[in-house]
């Protein structure tokens, strides 16, 4: 059993290229974000009032274990539901990242390895991409989502009506990937801590012309507006191996 736990902590570094990864960010009031994170994380908030819940829409080429030749890599896309979250570690450092709702991917491959090494809870999913004159569609029938952006990358793009942000610096603090990702075992009171690399990290906002997903209408109630939007583009990335630490409430 503790070799299956430890299996599944991400116990290798992995390295992958991101061809296109696209954010969404969905502002929520707070008490509904907190019941979904488990202690001891704290919901990370704008304003005392906002948590968030982002749907990043990822796709990689050649991902595999770090130091692996890159034609031994796999690729697929990738879809995480994410909730910003904090968390202070056993030497008493806050540290800021994302805790995993749940993972999708569009190939069985992904979601078999994924599940055996990670505690990300993928499935897989059909993924339909339509490219357009000047925007991008994603649909999935299981997935549950519909998303339509716009590809024109204009430099006076307006934040969505009822985004909480004043600005997109504003908004730039909720599109991650931030430097952690965390999954918890609350059986074994241990934290699992992902720690991700990346060069030219440079989000680009981008126009949500539509936007819905079931998944996202389920955990909220349907009580969430639309924050912001980014795109970033051709990224090398990597995850370290998983640090586990144990914690007590």
């Amino acid at each position: 059993m503790i070799f299956f736990q430890k299996l599944s902590s991400h116990p290798f570094p992995v390295q992958a290229f991101f061809e296109q990864s696209f954010i969404v960010t969905c502002a929520v009031e707070k008490s509904i974000l907190e019941k979904l994170i488990p202690a001891p994380l704290k919901l990370d908030t704008f304003q005392n009032h906002w948590g968030f819940v982002a749907m990043a829409l990822v796709e990689t080429k050649n991902l595999r274990p770090k130091g692996f030749p890159s034609i031994l890599g796999n690729d697929f896309t990738l879809i995480g539901y994410r909730i910003f979250v904090r968390y202070t570690n056993v030497k008493g450092k806050n540290l800021r990242g994302l805790y995993i709702l749940k993972s999708e991917t569009d190939k069985r491959k992904m979601e078999f390895l994924g599940n055996i090494f990670t505690n990300y809870q993928y499935k897989t999913i059909d993924i339909q991409k339509s490219i357009h004159t000047n925007s991008i569609l994603f649909l999935s029938k299981s997935g549950g989502f519909d998303i339509c952006l716009k590809t024109d990358i204009e430099s006076d793009i307006e934040l969505p009506t009822n985004s909480p942000f004043a600005n997109w610096q504003e908004a730039r603090r909720f599109a991650g990937p931030l430097p952690f990702t965390f999954s918890v075992d609350n059986m074994r009171k241990e934290v699992v801590i992902v720690e991700g690399k990346r060069e030219f990290w440079q989000p680009r906002p981008i126009e949500i012309l539509k936007f819905s997903s079931n998944y996202i209408e389920h955990i909220t109630k349907n009580q969430f507006q639309i924050a912001s939007g980014f795109v970033v583009e051709n990224i090398p990335y990597e995850w370290k191996a998983g640090r586990i630490e144990k914690f007590e409430i």
